[in-house]
């Protein structure tokens, strides 16, 4: 903008100058006028107009980008398991072009549907992993992801709800609010994801939508009505009533792509005008414009009512209730259209980063394309041309070939391909801007790291990442095939931040960590299919410890003669337990007065404890708790060593460790349960049956919070126990408290197993 200024500044100066002399002889013009003032108004006058241009073009510009990302929707779809998510997408995609065939989840013909591009999800009938898409409905982009329903793949549902500006809840119309309908709710809630509720299947025996409805009011706490109405149920359902515009929609053609609009059957516009009339009373407790023409009395046009459903649905004091069947191709372009008419585009969102330069304090990010460039990697897949990762651009543009700075790591990184994803099919493109999901390749980053221009040093707040509730023992099968396996689980690893890797120090097993058994069960799976390679699972050594209860007294002479130098070490002491909550695990103190063992010897016989405490007598664990005391000994001039006080040492402590009455101690854990009040019963009667020791019971809402003390040992495939406890309604949380003594007869049991293991090796 200056240097067009400047430029016509120029010619300005060149035009007064040649005509300069007419100029001052004119009579208007005093001869002793100055040529600066003359050409400072002039100029002054030309960059006004060209400032005025500039100014003009921004808000041109500001508009046309306003105005397209009001054309923008990202919005996921999520519900409970078999709850018809991805057949919705199916048709989704089918009825916005994006493809040309419908395929079922589990289809006959071997294809399967377009989200669940996984050969197990194919084969399982269930959606693994999320997957993303885009599609154009009525001139507006719509960018969608397909979540899983199971609860142990939380994570995918939990990073897609993070980045998403609206989201779709599934509900079954036979099965209705289930479990993980309450998880997923809490997860949109906990992201502040305005949404939309389809209530599926309406062609199946037994639906029955407004039974959900007022599950959905009692139990998700939503404050929601119907927007439409179905003509007939279940092998009746023919269409829907849209109760905005009073209007009946039917679905012919093979794949219902064909919508006809007609009047209101008569049989049931009594039945619409009174849910007319309870969706506009609804709306109207958390809408004031609409409270105020409905108090009124005034006439409330489908314009209003839209535009009211619309801001109490963006302020999420609202759910707009959809109905349909997917299978049947019934009611989905509907849905479609109140995607676009009541779900948020990206500038209605208020997303926030954190300033690092500031002391994390929080930024409000506009929107804009002109901006500063943030954006957050949410996902990460493991690409046919390395690694694939998934962002959400917040602010800015991203070109293709373009160098960003991951904020995490401090890194820059050149764009080398810039792609959009549909399923597991990608198109390149040269540059993205703010509000859409992109994925790119080639860059090194993990799952919540935040990228920006350089300019700014922003990063985005986190996602809730649930801790691992089970852990199963792996190791490959053959040992060639080492490398791949720690491949495999190292790119898992990063794949999946609720998938956790360890290394038991006692018994050398790697340990997998995740959310359930059928989560663990499916890296198994893949790491046979994706990298050949296959694995023993076993259930993981519970860290059992030992120690002592008693003092005992050892005395203990090691001698050795066998030609030349000999072996000779003699020492006199006792172990005793620490007192209780001593920091230390073992102590060792030489009370020894006067050179009895010359003090070169001390820190070998030190050695020789600590290494016999290392492996105690009952099952073969490190003992704790334990204090050794060196009271006396013996040396010899020639034969004593370091080797000869050590051994001398590990044996004493072998002697008299049966007398000090030795116990086990097993890891107690902190459980917390969450469970519907209906089955608190069922449940604690399980922990006591475990083992456990209830601490306490709270109510919240229409749960119970229980929390028990329960040994980790008593506790594996308590995930699935549970499911099938409260009809998967429960959930848990299990942490480390501390090791305490195991009951006589689990100590005689567990000592018994591990003679017969030493026996059978």
């Amino acid at each position: 903008m200056a240097r067009s200024a400047k430029s016509s500044a120029t010619c300005l100066l060149y035009t007064l100058c040649s005509g300069i002399q007419t100029t001052l002889l004119t009579p208007k013009c005093p001869p002793k006028t100055p040529i600066a003032t003359l050409l400072a108004g002039n100029f002054h006058l030309r960059y006004f107009s060209a400032g005025s241009a500039a100014a003009r073009l921004r808000e041109e510009k500001e508009a046309m980008w306003k105005e397209s990302m009001e054309k923008v929707r990202n919005i996921g779809i999520s519900a409970h398991i078999d709850s018809g998510k991805t057949t919705l997408t199916e048709r989704v995609l089918y009825y916005t072009g994006r493809i040309h065939e419908i395929h079922e989840v589990r289809g006959k013909d071997g294809v399967g549907a377009k989200m669940d591009s996984m050969d197990l999800e194919r084969e399982k009938g269930i959606t693994i992993q999320s997957a993303a898409t885009y599609c154009t409905w009525k001139d507006y982009q719509v960018n969608i992801i397909d979540t899983p329903g199971h609860v142990d793949f939380t994570i995918e549902v939990e990073r897609a709800l993070r980045v998403l500006d609206g989201a779709i809840l599934v509900l079954c119309s036979v099965g209705g609010v289930q479990s993980q309908s309450i998880t997923v709710d809490r997860q949109m809630r906990r992201y502040d994801v305005p949404r939309l509720a389809f209530i599926n299947k309406l062609d199946r025996m037994g639906a029955d939508p407004w039974k959900v409805l007022d599950q959905a009011r009692a139990k998700l706490r939503h404050h929601s009505a119907a927007v439409q109405v179905p003509i007939g149920l279940e092998d009746d359902f023919q269409g829907l009533v849209d109760l905005v515009n009073l209007k009946a929609y039917y679905f012919h053609s093979s794949n219902g792509e064909k919508v006809v609009t007609e009047d209101i059957p008569s049989n049931i516009e009594a039945l619409a005008m009174e849910k007319r009339r309870e969706l506009i009373e609804v709306v109207s407790e958390v809408d004031e414009t609409l409270a105020e023409a409905f108090l009124n009395d005034d006439p409330i046009s489908s314009t209003d009512l839209e535009e009211a459903i619309r801001r109490a649905t963006v302020a999420r004091k609202f759910v707009p209730v959809f109905m349909g069947s997917a299978f049947k191709n019934k009611g989905v372009q509907p849905l479609l259209d109140g995607v676009l008419n009541y779900l948020p585009c990206p500038t209605e969102v208020s997303n926030y980063a954190l300033d690092q330069t500031k002391d994390e304090e929080k930024v409000m990010l506009s929107g804009n394309p002109a901006g500063h460039l943030v954006a957050l990697a949410f996902k990460l897949e493991e690409g046919r041309f390395g690694q694939l990762t998934y962002l959400r651009i917040y602010e800015g543009i991203l070109r293709k070939g373009d160098f960003m700075v991951n904020i995490n790591t401090g890194k820059k990184i050149k764009i080398p391909r810039l792609v959009r994803m549909h399923a597991n099919e990608m198109e390149d493109i040269q540059e993205a801007h703010a509000g859409q999901i992109v994925a790119v390749f080639g860059i090194d980053c993990a799952s919540g790291d935040t990228f920006t221009d350089g300019s700014v040093r922003y990063t985005m707040t986190s996602m809730n990442v649930p801790e691992p509730v089970m852990s199963l023992a792996v190791s490959p099968v053959s040992k060639d095939s080492g490398g791949q396996f720690s491949k495999a689980l190292n790119r898992f690893q990063k794949e999946d931040p609720t998938f956790r890797v360890g290394l038991d120090p006692e018994s050398g097993q790697t340990i997998i960590s995740g959310m359930g058994e059928l989560h663990l069960d499916i890296y198994v799976e893949r790491i046979r299919r994706e990298y050949k390679v296959d694995a023993t699972v076993g259930k993981p050594r519970v860290n059992f410890r030992e120690t002592v209860t008693q003092r005992a007294e050892f005395d203990y002479l090691h001698k050795k003669q066998s030609g030349g130098q000999g072996q000779y070490g003699r020492v006199i002491g006792y172990v005793e337990p620490l007192p209780a909550g001593s920091p230390a695990k073992f102590e060792f103190e030489n009370m020894i007065v006067g050179q009895a063992i010359p003090s070169g010897f001390i820190p070998a016989i030190e050695k020789g404890f600590k290494e016999a405490a290392n492996s105690g007598s009952l099952i073969g664990h490190p003992v704790e708790n334990i204090r050794v005391v060196l009271t006396d000994g013996a040396a010899h001039a020639v034969d004593s060593s370091e080797l000869a006080f050590k051994l001398a040492a590990i044996y004493a402590f072998r002697q008299c460790y049966s007398a000090a009455r030795p116990v086990i101690l097993e890891p107690i854990m902190l459980v917390e349960l969450k469970v519907p009040t209906e089955f608190q019963g069922t449940v604690t009667g399980d922990i006591n049956k475990r083992k456990g020791m209830i601490v306490g019971n709270d109510q919240e809402n229409d749960d119970s919070v229980i929390t028990a003390h329960v040994p980790l040992n008593n506790m594996f495939g308590y995930s699935t126990a549970l499911r099938s406890m409260t009809q998967g309604k429960g959930e848990f949380t299990m942490e480390y408290i501390e090791h305490l003594p195991v009951a006589q007869d689990v100590q005689t049991q567990l000592i018994n197993t591990h003679k017969a293991a030493k026996g059978t090796s």
